[in-house]
């Protein structure tokens, strides 16, 4: 078999015959499974109190978001941006164990998909297009796993490094990375998605902070906000593949945590989150927009349809 791979892209060409990637067959169209895609989906969150609203934006057009539907329970400091590129999957929050799913294309309401194995929130969600990985939760080290096309309850899939909350992740086809939180809030590590098994060392943020949010596409992993005294607007990058330490990408238009982020595998998308380290009335509705291979600030998109904090989100077509 000839085959080439654009890690750019994610597209396989000159290949003949039965593709797997990384030990699992892909698509007809012999592309590899994506974690990313054209419509960004952004669910729950904390408003005057949690919600359940989910709602939605084109990635590639700037604009507010549209409603999508509603999860099946309301709750924030929830998890996500986890996909296989149509199915769409929330995780925990607060002191919930519900894991819910949607169809990307399909605006609705979620369904239920199964529970994680500890009731936990402030999680960090990566996935890789097949599986989904859910790190940490409060005073937890804990890492769960699903398998993204088939609903039930999550399994043990290993430790983080320590005990942590208010965590970031993110991934390529490979590799997820969880970083900040309260244990260490320098660090980044990393696990390979499809071997079980504890985090590794991968590197440090070029800033210790916690509520930091995730984005990426198949090579270049981006850390964006957080709470450090005070919040931050700072914009961070990794190569996914290559362990060390991140390096500065650019600012946010606003400083804030906790936001929700997801990607089309050329932009970086993140939404609401909170402008102070204790909320208060600090919630915003801001939207902004990275290219993700082009370093450089953050661009406005548009407007969330409230003030919302401690959200999550995913995308795919």
């Amino acid at each position: 078999m000839s085959l080439t791979f654009n890690h750019q892209t994610n597209d396989i060409s000159n290949a003949t015959g039965t593709v797997t990637f990384n030990g699992t067959a892909v698509g007809g169209d012999n592309t590899p499974p994506v974690w990313f895609g054209s419509r960004g989906v952004f669910g729950g969150g904390s408003r005057a109190t949690s919600t359940n609203t989910m709602e939605y934006i084109t990635i590639a057009n700037t604009g507010n978001t549209t409603d999508f539907g509603d999860l099946t329970t309301a709750r924030s400091v929830i998890a996500s941006n986890c996909s296989n590129g149509s199915r769409g999957v929330f995780a925990g929050g607060g002191e919930q164990n519900t894991i819910d799913y949607i169809t990307i294309a399909n605006t609705g309401n979620a369904t239920d998909f199964g529970n994680l194995t500890v009731a936990r929130g402030y999680m960090g969600g990566c996935a890789n297009g097949i599986r989904g990985v859910f790190g940490g939760g409060f005073d937890l080290n804990t890492i769960d796993y699903i398998t993204i096309d088939t609903t039930g309850n999550a399994v043990d899939f290993g430790n983080l490094r320590a005990a942590t909350f208010a965590i970031g992740a993110l991934a390529s086809n490979t590799r997820g990375l969880f970083a900040g939180g309260v244990a260490d809030g320098s660090e980044i590590q990393y696990i390979t998605i499809g071997t079980p098994g504890n985090a590794t060392d991968f590197g440090n943020l070029t800033v210790s902070t916690t509520y930091i949010t995730g984005v990426s596409n198949a090579t270049r992993g981006i850390f964006a906000g957080g709470a450090g005294t005070p919040t931050l607007n700072v914009i961070q990058y990794v190569t996914i593949d290559t362990t060390g330490n991140a390096t500065d990408f650019g600012d946010l238009t606003v400083d804030r945590k906790g936001m929700g982020g997801c990607s089309s595998g050329v932009r970086g998308v993140f939404g609401g989150g909170s402008r102070t380290v204790n909320y208060s009335d600090s919630k915003t509705n801001v939207i902004d927009y990275i290219t993700i291979n082009t370093l450089g600030n953050a661009t406005d998109f548009g407007d969330l349809s409230s003030d919302t904090a401690d959200l999550a989100a995913c995308a795919g077509d």
